[in-house]
């Protein structure tokens, strides 16, 4: 069977490989004229990296990843330690592979080269999708078209795909923005960072950092209230000063990791209503295009990974007949678990950002109960998940 993946981002990539590990020919359509990612970082758990390391790529990951030791959590203004989830070596033995920070386009790099040039079209903008009786034909800005047995949208955000098959929807507002930027590690030698993936939780706001591009640059997001300012680009430039002055009064490390930016991007934080269906016969979607998350979860990119894995899984013994099947049990194994995954990144938008007082000191108590009752009870649920295994279910 011939699947045509439009969009190559990490998901679409991803899907790339794991659809050609299954026995499919694959063929990726991308719009952009270059194979390009957002400059920031990016977080692959376990539950993620298990899959890329099955296809191959354990290599490459530990030539452009940082293996932190730990996820903290921290009060923003005296910085105390609230929570801490062990990482490092002890998270690859309890759950089988290990944790990464990386650079996004570092990421891209790897599956690309992974996927090979000759399957990658670029400047090949969707703007149509028709399904026929025996193939699905998709049709590009420029007036060519290709026909496939499957055809997947792993388009992003404001996926064509999506529009086509589902209509017009209207993305959530988190009332928050972000600002992200990269620092060089030379700019914050005198700060002592260690390799960790550290959260400052504070009234309204919470700052993000940890190291990416085999520890040269540091990565940042500092989420803060939305203002009058929402749009939803990641490539809307922000000023530093601004952002600094959102973090007036915290712990001196966290205004000295802003000012050490040159420069940083903002994007209104929206996610989507969870799609009651991805797929309309053989046309399905996968990643952001399916179920856009907010990012307070860290696993945007690891649930689009895992979408391929399943899905993947689900076309290896279909025909050309029985694809529609085949997609229809690839969202009904991966809609329970991007749910439960959305309903948490929402949650964390009120738990990171209350204000000092009673709602705080329960919070830090529930932290604190729960690094006492196992390390991984907060987070084993996510890591120990495996999509391969999960599609056989």
């Amino acid at each position: 069977m011939r699947a045509l993946v439009v969009g190559a981002g990490i998901g679409g990539l991803a899907a790339a490989l794991t659809l050609r590990r299954a026995g499919l020919e694959v063929a990726v359509r991308e719009q952009a004229p270059a194979l390009r990612e957002v400059g920031a970082g990016i977080q692959l758990a376990p539950n993620a990296t298990r899959i890329l390391e099955r296809l191959g790529l354990r290599p490459a990951l530990a030539r452009v990843g940082v293996r932190p030791q730990t996820i903290e959590h921290r009060r923003w203004q005296d910085g105390r330690v609230l929570f801490r989830q062990p990482l490092g070596e002890a998270c690859e033995r309890e759950f089988g592979a290990p944790y990464y920070h990386v650079y996004r386009p570092d990421l891209l790099d790897v599956l690309a080269a992974a996927v090979g040039p000759g399957a990658v079209g670029l400047g090949r903008r969707c703007v149509a999708v028709v399904e026929r009786a025996d193939e699905v034909e998709v049709t590009f800005e420029d007036g060519a078209s290709e026909h496939a047995d499957v055809v997947i949208g792993a388009d992003g955000l404001h996926s064509t795909l999506r529009a086509a098959l589902l209509g017009p929807e209207s993305p959530w507002f988190s009332g928050s923005i972000a600002y992200r930027g990269l620092v060089p590690a030379e700019r914050v030698a005198h700060l002592g960072l260690e390799r960790i993936a550290n959260s400052w939780l504070g009234p309204g706001r919470h700052f993000v950092h940890y190291w990416v591009a085999g520890g040269r640059s540091l990565n940042f997001v500092a989420v803060v209230p939305a203002r009058d300012w929402r749009v939803e680009s990641w490539s809307a430039t922000g000023e530093v000063a601004d952002a600094l002055a959102e973090f007036a009064g915290w712990h001196p490390t966290v205004p000295a990791i802003i000012g050490a930016a040159e420069r940083t991007h903002r994007w209104g934080l929206y996610d989507r209503e969870p799609l009651t269906t991805w797929s309309v016969g053989r046309v399905t979607l996968l990643g952001d295009a399916a179920h856009a998350m907010l990012p307070f979860m860290a696993q945007g990119a690891c649930q689009a990974i895992e979408d391929a894995a399943v899905l993947a899984r689900c076309l290896a013994d279909a025909a050309p007949a029985t694809v529609a099947d085949g997609l229809r049990r690839y969202e009904k194994i991966r809609q329970p678990r991007v749910w439960q995954v959305q309903r948490a990144s929402r949650d964390n938008v009120v738990t990171y950002h209350l204000p000092d007082g009673g709602a705080q000191r329960a919070r830090d108590a529930r932290y604190a109960a729960l690094m006492a009752a196992s390390p991984w009870a907060a987070r084993g649920w996510l890591f120990a998940y495996d999509a391969d295994a999960g599609a056989t279910g």
